[in-house]
């Protein structure tokens, strides 16, 4: 960076691409951004002495989209192929709104591609929700939008929520045993207390999200992002958390004896006084970790 300014120049080479933005884009729609992490101040950002050029060792090719998204907030139109390629670099400058938004898309595109029809519609489960007792049990919900709804205490078990929309709802005390609910987007929602036992959520978003006391033992947790995520005294025996991405999550307290955590990214997570107990480690990312009170022993690192 050139000045204290916050408007001040950068020039960032991404894999061999050079872009040049400014201080403001790069903070202020993804404060919790990697991006947004690099150019705060806090951090000293080492750059080409010559040429002041900031290095990202990242594929250019999808940049300019990242860039875009930070200055206007819309997600670009692309081919299907490309969106896949676009979210793998949103996830890794945790950008958590353009991953909500591209995969907003995706699932309007398939609903369009495969005229996709679920059992019950957004009106249908506020109705039901006005009941003393709501049960969706087995039910079908596939790609529905029931974000900012609350549904706590509703018992979603052996449902089919593949890629439903439960930003910033209230889901405490809800029940989501063995669901399917791959590739799901929890982002800020409140799943205190939830159960998840034997839950498919492979490749769900939960960053932001409110897990305190919850219980995801033997859960699919694979490539679920978990990015500054509460899960104090949460319960994850057995779950299999391989390259997940718990990153800034706090774990104070949790239980995570039988979990497996291969390319686990548990960097700057708060670990302290977590059930660690003949966890294998040698795999798993832990710079930055507060790993206080731990229980460590017999842990393979």
């Amino acid at each position: 960076m050139t000045d204290s300014d916050s408007s001040s120049i950068v020039r960032l080479n991404i894999g061999g691409k050079k872009f040049c933005t400014t201080v403001d884009t790069l903070t202020q729609r993804e404060p919790y951004s990697m991006l947004a992490a690099m150019f705060s101040g806090r951090h000293t950002v080492c750059q080409d002495p010559e040429k002041g050029f900031v290095f990202v060792d990242r594929d250019g090719k999808h940049f300019r989209h990242i860039l875009n998204w930070l200055r206007d907030g819309v997600v670009p139109i692309l081919k299907d192929s490309e969106y896949s390629e676009l979210q793998r670099e949103a996830e890794y400058y945790q950008l958590l709104g353009l991953i909500e938004g591209i995969n907003a898309v995706i699932i309007n595109k398939r609903k369009e591609d495969e005229d996709l029809t679920t059992e019950l519609t957004r009106t249908d489960i506020i109705k039901c929700i006005q009941s003393e007792r709501v049960r969706f049990r087995g039910v079908n919900l596939s790609g529905l939008d029931l974000s900012k709804l609350d549904l706590s205490y509703v018992d979603f078990s052996y449902a089919c929520i593949r890629n439903v929309f439960f930003s910033r709802a209230n889901l405490q005390c809800a029940k989501f045993r063995d669901v399917d609910a791959e590739g799901a987007i929890f982002h800020n929602a409140t799943l205190r207390e939830c159960e998840f036992t034997g839950a498919n959520l492979r490749g769900a978003l939960l960053a932001g999200a409110n897990l305190q006391s919850a219980n995801l033992q033997d859960a699919c947790l694979i490539d679920c992002s978990f990015c500054q995520a509460d899960l104090r005294s949460a319960h994850l025996q057995n779950a299999d958390l391989a390259n997940a991405n718990l990153e800034g999550a706090i774990l104070e307290g949790a239980n995570l004896k039988g979990a497996k955590l291969s390319n686990t990214n548990l960097r700057g997570a708060n670990l302290q006084r977590a059930y660690l107990r003949e966890v294998n480690l040698r795999d798993t990312h832990l710079e930055g970790a507060k790993l206080y009170g731990a229980n460590l022993l017999g842990a393979i690192r």
